[in-house]
């Protein structure tokens, strides 16, 4: 197996630690009895094998700002081939028999100048390719899904399983583990995101939902992982602007794990106090297969958590492991 990969191992404890790092064929090519041998290095250096049995707590996938519209490139974004490059997400997911699929927002986009039914063709067909994945699906609210369409057509139009279709924000339990949706795209005023009614720069999650987020966490039990569209770990254009709040609500409920975000398509990661901000690289960015960008997280029975990133590190997949300390 050691011919096949390059062994590109980090004892570092800062972001972006990358430790074992494989060639995206190989992974897509590998089965789950081979993935069984493949070790990865937590932040602290302790070596442990994942990823081969059902050893975890639960294993899912994670794909972002796809981005999908019949329509021309533009800079580093190729629209049309998001088709492609998902059909290849879900056979994988498939293949590697993990609990659900979720997508983290820019599922689709739009013309310009847009149209309405167009924008909703193009939501259609690629929820048509997410339904490919045989199991469980999620979708989280990004920004460009109400470009041109309001909430109501986007959420009628997919599928968010055993979910009631009115819900923008939700949570659901899996194997004793919790999971969290939420929505920041609301305008300052607390008004939602609609037909392209809003600055992109302006997300916020406001109090109904905050106490909605309290709530759910009182509630919940066991280890709980959270997924947004818009940043949480920071300040800046590309994050909800009651991030802090936020932040402070995850922090005192003492079961937050991570939380999976996308919107910024370069990707990044950050610890803070305690929780993981893992941002995966968007999907649209680059021409072919070759660009693809999603990822397999495994929560471990002692609350690690090891995504596998597949194609969202300059062509290449990686392992880490995010220890929760």
């Amino acid at each position: 197996m050691g011919t096949k990969y390059r062994n590109h191992k980090s004892c570092s404890t800062g972001q972006g630690n990358h430790n074992w790092v494989i060639t995206r064929r190989f992974f897509l090519k590998a089965s789950a009895a081979t993935l069984a041998g493949l070790v990865v290095a937590p932040l602290s250096c302790t070596q442990k094998t994942t990823l081969g049995r059902r050893q975890g707590t639960a294993r899912f996938g994670i794909v972002t700002d796809s981005h999908y519209a019949d329509a021309d490139t533009v800079g580093s974004r190729y629209y049309r081939h998001s088709l492609d490059k998902l059909t290849e997400c879900a056979e994988l997911m498939n293949d590697q028999k993990v609990d659900f699929l979720v997508e983290l927002g820019d599922f689709k986009d739009q013309n310009n100048p847009p149209v309405e039914q167009k924008t909703i063709t193009y939501l259609r067909a690629v929820e048509k390719v997410f339904q490919n994945f045989k199991g469980p699906t999620y979708h989280v609210l990004g920004n460009h899904d109400m470009d041109s369409i309001s909430k109501e057509q986007f959420l009628t139009n997919v599928e968010n399983t055993s979910i009631a279709p009115s819900k923008s924000y939700y949570s659901f339990d899996f194997n004793g583990a919790h999971f969290v949706v939420l929505d920041a795209n609301y305008k300052a005023g607390g008004t939602d995101y609609d037909h392209g009614n809003f600055d992109w720069t302006d997300a916020n999650i406001p109090p109904a939902e905050l106490n909605w987020l309290r709530q759910d966490l009182a509630a919940a039990r066991g280890p709980t992982i959270v997924f947004i569209h818009q940043l949480l770990d920071g300040t800046g254009s590309v994050y909800v602007n009651n991030a802090a709040d936020i932040r402070q609500i995850l922090g005192q409920s003492g079961n937050i794990l991570a939380v999976f975000q996308g919107h910024h398509h370069e990707g990044s990661y950050s610890y803070i106090e305690g929780i993981h901000y893992y941002t995966l690289k968007a999907m649209v960015e680059g021409p072919g297969q070759e660009n693809n960008s999603y990822a397999i997280v495994e929560i471990l029975p002692d609350r690690d958590i090891v995504p596998i990133v597949v194609g969202g590190l300059n062509g290449h997949s990686s392992s880490h492991n995010l220890r929760h300390l």
